[in-house]
């Protein structure tokens, strides 16, 4: 089990809280504008399913940019590396998470799943006719695999439709132009619609718990490449600097969503929804380096 209790716990909150007012909402997104940027949750959840909570954890979020590393554990898990990282790289990227110029400079090579271009790409390789269909059937499986109740939010989803992104649909038409996708508009569709699957935070931690319990040595394999890759690119091109600060696998959301992984150990979940000029919550980074540097988390240091 994580070694905390809840006093302590709450200690932390109301020091990283203090952070609140650093950060932004983004307005790209009309629902995501109009959060209350005062809104905070967190779970933390071991191996052994002990669960801490302190928040609004009951509310429904938007996972956004969290879906990307379960979208690569389903793809790897059902069609095998090699075929995956034919349509996407494993490098990280030092430009934005939306970067089209990259992918300029890379010839419309995705350079990783974690960023827009590589998880555009990796969702046109989704079964199913259309982008409902993919978006179902991903869900479906994160729901029964990931013991959770997720579900695609129809009105966050229209709110993303309000305004086309015109950034994202360039990278989409890069894509196809370089011959990683077919159909850029069904691509985007599908990766808009993952984007919009949301849940709680318990739920969100049930699907953190796929990456760190594994039901075979080959689901274990795929769970180490996404973990890495979390670890290397998941909080964008701020990535290797909190690789030093927390050393554990994150994954952030422009919905103010961080997660993070203990491998072997368990799921931290944060909610707080203004976010670094990177486009990862401002409160929840500065918990989980409160958290990790206190009960000494990081992959890379010694716990002997």
């Amino acid at each position: 089990m994580l070694a905390i209790d809840k006093q302590q716990l709450a200690a932390w909150v109301e020091t990283a809280l203090t952070q609140t007012k650093l950060g932004y909402l983004p307005t790209y997104i009309p629902s995501l504008a109009e959060a209350n940027p005062n809104n905070f949750a967190i779970v933390l959840q071991s191996i052994e399913n002990q669960i801490i909570s302190l928040g609004n954890v009951e509310i429904n979020l938007s996972l956004m940019s969290a879906i990307k590393p379960f979208l690569l554990l389903y793809l790897l898990c059902e069609f095998g590396s090699n075929f995956v990282f034919k349509r996407v790289g494993i490098e990280s990227s030092e430009k934005p998470f939306n970067s089209l110029e990259q992918l300029e400079i890379d010839g419309g090579w995705p350079r990783n799943p974690m960023i827009n271009s590589g998880a555009i790409a990796l969702s046109s390789l989704l079964p199913g006719n259309t982008s409902e269909e993919r978006c179902e059937n991903f869900c479906s499986w994160l729901n029964e695999y990931g013991k959770c109740q997720l579900f695609l939010d129809t009105n966050i989803l229209a709110s993303v439709r309000s305004l086309p992104n015109q950034n994202n649909q360039a990278i989409a038409e890069k894509l196809v132009e370089a011959g990683y996708i077919q159909d850029s508009k069904i691509a985007l569709d599908t990766y808009n619609q993952i984007c919009c699957l949301s849940g709680t935070t318990f739920d969100l931690a049930n699907l953190g718990m796929l990456l760190v319990k594994y039901p075979n040595s080959e689901w274990k394999k795929h769970c180490c490449t996404v973990k890495a890759l979390m670890t290397t690119c998941g909080l964008y091109e701020a990535s290797s600097c909190y690789a030093v600060k927390i050393g554990i696998p994150i994954k952030s959301s422009v919905s103010g969503i961080v997660l993070g992984v203990v491998p072997s150990t368990g799921i931290i979940v944060c909610y707080s929804p203004p976010l670094d000029k990177q486009g990862n919550s401002v409160v929840g980074l500065f918990l989980l380096e409160l958290i990790s540097q206190n009960l000494n988390l990081s992959v890379f240091c010694s716990k002997k």
